[in-house]
Order: structure tokens, then sequence, then C-alpha cells
């Protein structure tokens, strides 16, 4: 199908085609280079007296960028084996840095190139290797760092000795190399290196200030990446022998630990055909911390320069470690019928990582988020599998606190599913329960829990329709102890009991604000009857212990025994109570009636149960003795309970 003609009314205007030379184009789109060149929130961390605060500061990305990419020259000298120092200075005015190595240097013919003109550089051949067959591992890959860094600068100037051919000479470039000026070569005493003065364009970002914490920042984090190397930063120095271990330590040094420190290699056929060699170092170093709710803090590192944005190598340890202990906990997680997630593992730790490797591709110039690499992916998951092992020996309380946080967790998803359900049931009707008649004043109504339906019947015909109540069980209640929220929940006599009653699991129980002050157990006087009391107290126990201390739980004792005397009818609580009234020769017992349970009470043995003035209140004299008492009649550890009935 052919294209439609547009019709346009006079001449159009053709768009103007400019070409601009590339010292204009990295000053006026730098970003391209550096990225953001306006001032940022950046939640990192500073280093303080005291150790490391995780905090937000106000970051420049291109105008850091630029000082790193002269620092992340000397790094790479160093991968090369060339370098053992490295000098930093920062005059007063926070704008002129100075930055030296002790290198080999580079040709003198070649620096005016390298500081000038973008793809040129040493790093461009990704099948270099070193002696001993390995990948070169740098960081500088593109050619662009040093002549972005010059080009955007108003004064930079780079002194080389060069250890080969033993010269020096200066290299001078004004206003964004726009002017330049060079020394003679001449021959040099003393260490070889590079030492570049510089001071950045006002012009391309806004300020030539540089901020002195940041690049002190930026200076230990490359002292912690290298150990051995020298750092020094206005004459202060900074050397460490454990590298990123030691700035785990920064953040804490109780709850450091190392998790892991090893090299992977591996082989493969290049692109030009030829066998290759790599080397992936990774370091994982954690800080545990048990009591915090907060989410985990990353530090990561590839090639000693920060991944602010993560990226492959912090997404794949970080999995690996939750997969892991995932696994390592599916037993405990399904005998306590929870889940974990993300957070359980995660709240409170701070990963330390560090990659070294070959070849490593960014997605963009200022190297803050790692692309795939199908070796290092590899060597993460060997790595994870080795130290995940020894992290497992070493560790039981902190699988302990991720089980308990998963709990926890659990608990308080449950207690608002309650809060929520209770409101709903608060404005539904009960359709069990047998409610008292009052509707002003609640506070001398009382709920009578009853063992069985057939109990209600009686109930019914004896109780004062005015302040009593009832609803009755169905066989014995839930043990929640060895129940989870969900299943309490879920349960529904319990709902019903609650919602008669105006408790909320989760909430305090305020007696004035309840439907009824008094709740009343009324079971059988056997052994089940006292399992069904036992079990209803555990569940008031361990939700509103509160009711308790206010003499609201009571017991109501049935009748085992109607005697019809001389005297009229008495009744029996007890065996012993029986036997003490034949033994009264003012009584002349006619007739003993046994009630096997409370629906074989008569109507006036009911009305002797209901209109008693006060029942037998349960009384806590220790609270936390209590629950643990509860914990061991009704928890799942079947060992106590054993102890306690061998007990004599």
């Amino acid at each position: 199908m052919a294209i439609g003609e547009v019709k346009r009314r006079g001449k159009a205007k053709d768009a103007v085609i400019e070409s601009k030379d590339q010292r204009w184009h990295c000053r006026n789109r730098v970003t391209l280079v550096f990225g953001s060149n306006d001032v940022e929130d950046l939640e990192t961390y500073i280093y303080t007296g005291r150790g490391i605060e995780f905090t937000t500061v106000q970051f420049h990305q291109a105008k850091s960028k630029a000082i790193e990419e002269i620092l992340d020259n000397c790094i790479d000298e160093f991968y090369r084996g060339h370098v053992t120092e490295v000098h930093v200075e920062l005059d007063k005015d926070s704008k002129t840095v100075r930055i030296s190595d002790n290198g080999i240097g580079l040709p003198l013919s070649k620096a005016t190139q390298v500081y000038t003109e973008f793809r040129t550089g040493s790093k461009f051949k990704d099948e270099t290797v070193d002696k001993k067959g390995f990948l070169i591992r740098t960081l500088g890959q593109n050619g662009l760092g040093a002549s972005a860094t010059c080009l955007t600068s108003d004064y930079f100037k780079a002194t080389i000795r060069h250890y080969n051919s033993k010269k020096e000479q200066s290299f001078e470039f004004f206003d964004g190399a726009l002017k330049q000026k060079k020394s003679k070569a001449k021959t040099f005493r003393g260490a070889s290196g590079v030492h570049v003065e510089l001071i950045l364009a006002q012009e391309v970002y806004g300020s030539s200030t540089i901020d002195k914490n940041l690049l002190l920042k930026r200076i230990i984090d490359l002292a912690y990446n290298n150990p051995g190397l020298t750092f020094f930063f206005n004459g202060r120095k900074f050397l460490f022998k454990r590298g990123l271990l030691e700035l785990a330590q920064q953040v804490d040094k109780s709850k450091a630990i190392l998790l892991g420190d090893d090299s992977f290699r591996f082989e493969w056929v290049g692109k030009s055909g030829k066998k290759l060699k790599g080397l992936y170092d990774i370091h994982v170093s954690l800080c545990l911390n048990p009591t915090s709710d907060e989410r985990e803090n990353i530090i990561s590192f590839v090639n000693s320069t920060p991944t602010y944005d993560g990226g492959h190598h912090v997404d794949r340890i970080r999995r690996n470690f939750i997969n892991a202990i995932k696994e390592k906990l599916e037993r405990a997680t399904k005998r306590e019928k929870m889940a974990l997630n993300d957070n359980d593992i995660l709240s409170g730790i701070t990963f330390i990582i560090g990659v070294t490797m070959p070849n490593p591709r960014f997605e963009s110039q200022t190297k803050r988020k790692l692309v795939k690499d199908t070796h290092l992916e590899k060597a993460i998951e060997k790595f994870m599998v080795k130290s995940m092992k020894k992290f497992f020996q070493g560790q039981k309380d902190y699988l302990d606190v991720v089980i308990e946080r998963a709990k926890s967790r659990q608990k308080f998803q449950a207690l608002k599913d309650a809060a929520k359900q209770g409101k709903k049931a608060k404005k539904q009707r009960v359709e069990k329960l047998l409610d008292a008649n009052e509707r002003k004043d609640r506070r001398g109504c009382a709920l009578f829990i009853c063992e069985g339906d057939s109990a209600i019947g009686g109930l019914r015909s004896a109780r004062d329709k005015l302040k009593q109540g009832g609803i009755a069980l169905r066989g014995k209640p839930m043990n929640v102890s060895q129940a989870s929220l969900k299943d309490i929940l879920a349960n529904q006599e319990f709902s019903d009991i609650m919602a008669s009653i105006g408790l909320t699991i989760g909430q305090k129980a305020q007696i004035e604000e309840l439907r009824y002050s008094r709740i009343v157990f009324l079971s059988d006087s056997d052994v089940d009857g006292g399992h069904i009391n036992a079990l209803l107290t555990n569940f008031f126990f361990a939700y509103w212990p509160e009711l308790f201390s206010e003499g609201a739980i009571q017991i109501a004792k049935a009748p085992l025994f109607e005697v019809i005397t001389n005297q009229g009818v008495l009744y029996a609580e007890t065996p012993e109570e029986l036997e003490s009234f034949k033994k009264k020769k003012s009584l002349s017992i006619k007739e003993i009636q046994r009630n096997k349970g409370l629906g074989e009470m008569s109507p006036e043995a009911w009305k002797f149960v209901l209109r008693r003035e006060s029942f037998t209140k349960i009384t806590v004299a220790d609270m936390k003795k209590s629950q643990k008492m509860l914990q061991v009649c009704f928890g799942k550890e079947t060992g106590p309970r054993k102890d306690l009935l061998m007990d004599e």
C-alpha cells in the first residue's frame, strides 16, 4: 500500500543540521557520560567517628564520577600489579583536587590523546591476559572517563613519570582543553606514576566545589576494597588488611561475620576462538541485628566501584541467601503451619558485597548497576552453596529469630483479621445465644457457657431472663495452645462466644463495655466437665487475662445428687457431701437422685444453681506462673506435662 501524500501550505522549513565537536558535546551533554548533573538525594552511608551511619546525602552524580574516573585509573594500575600507594589532596577551597599514584605511568606521546580524545585507552581488548594467563580485571573499558573529566574541567594538569622511558613531562589543559600547554620531557628521580591536578568547570557542573565527605568516603571504600593498597587523603592514611570484613565491622563490630571470601576459575572460548581463563573473586560479609525490624541494607562493589543500584551480583547473592534459609527452615515452617517471607529473613541485615571480575558490563558509564554475566552467576551459585553450609553451623540463634519473626508477623496479621471479624460479629445476631433481656445496664449480666444443647432447656426455664444469658458448647472446645490464631478465628463456637460477650482477640477487655460482666462456666460434674472448664480457662487467659483480675471468670458447680429429705430437697455437689448428709441424724433421706449430667437436672435443681448469690471465681495470684502452667498443661511439648503428672 502506498504512503499517503500530505498536503502542505507553502514552503516547509528544513531542520538545521549541526555538527558539534567532542568538547562541546561532552560539556553540554555531560549526563550521557557521567549521569545526572543535578544535586539529588542518595540513600547511602557515610563514615563517622563511631563507624558507619546509613543516611540520605546530597549527591551530585556527574561531579563525583568525574573525580572517580581519575581514581579508577589508579585502581586499574593496582590490578595490573604496578601501584602500592594512592595520594589524594583537596585544597581548603574544596575546588582543587590532586590525585597521584606510583604506577608505571603511560607513554608520554599518548598523553594528550588519553586526556582529550574519546575512545583512547589501553583496555579495549576484552581478551588481554595477565602473566598467569587470566583475563585482566579493570574498571575502565570505554576510553571515555579521563578525557571526559579533562574536557569538563576549567583546569587539568597531568604530570607523568614514565617508568620505561625514565622521562617526566607535564601536560596542562585550560577551559576544557580549549588551550593546551606542555613542558619539555626530562629525566626524573624517585617514584614513577601519574599526578593529576584539576578544577572542575563551573560552567558545566554549576559549581566547582567538591564534597569533602563524599570524596573521603570514596577513598575509604577503595581502601576497604583493595587490601594492601595504601591511600592517603590530605595526609590521613588508610590501609586495611582484611578488606570488606573490616568495613562490616565498621557497621557493627559485635554483629559482623564473614559469610565467605573465595575465588572461582572459569574457562571458555572467546569471540576470537582463543581459550580464555577468568578469575572471579567474591566476598560477602554480613551484619546480623536480630532485634531490628528495619529493611536490609546493601553495600556493594564491582571491581572497587560502588554499585549504588545493585545489579546482577546483588540480586543473585540476595536471592540465594533467601532461598537457602527457606529451604533450611522448610520443615520447621510446615510444622508451625506458616510461610516465611523475604522480610522475615532480611530484616536487620546489612550485606557487604564485593566482586572482582574480568570485563564487567554496566548499564551505563556511571557503573551504578551491573548487568548479567553467565560466569559470575555460576560463581555465585558455587559460592553461596559453600558459604551457607558454614553459616548454618554457627547461626542457629539467627534461624530461631527468623522463625519468631514469621510467627509474630502471622500473629499480627491474624490480630488484624480478628479485629475486623470482631467488629463484623458485634453487628450480627448470634443464633445460638439465649440472650439476657437487659438493654440499658449490662454490668450485672452473666453469660453461662453450658455443656451441650440439652442444658439450655433447663437454663431457659430457670434463669433470670433480665440478667442471665446462656450459650451451649458442642463437645469439648478447642485447645488454643496448640492451634493457630487463624484456626481459632475460624472456630464457630469461639466466634459466637466472643460476639455474645463483646470480646475481640488482640484487644484488651474493658469490663464496662462488655455485654456480660461475668462469664460463668457450667458443665457436668465429671472429668469431662472439668476438662471443658480448663480448656475455657485456657482460652480466656490466653487473650484476656485481665478478666481474671476483675473476677469476671467464674465456675458454677452443678449438683451431682438431688436428695429428697424430710426437710425438703437438698443438693450435694460431691459424694463426700452426700455422705455428710447421711450422717446427720436429724435428716431422714427418702430418695437420692444422681444426675449424670446437666440434662438430667430437675427444674428445682436448675433454680438452685442459678439463684446463688455468687459463683466460684477463678483467681490468678501470679500471671507469669499461671501462663507457664497452662502452657505445660496444654502446650505442644509433652515432656513438661509428663514430668508434672509424675511429680509426687
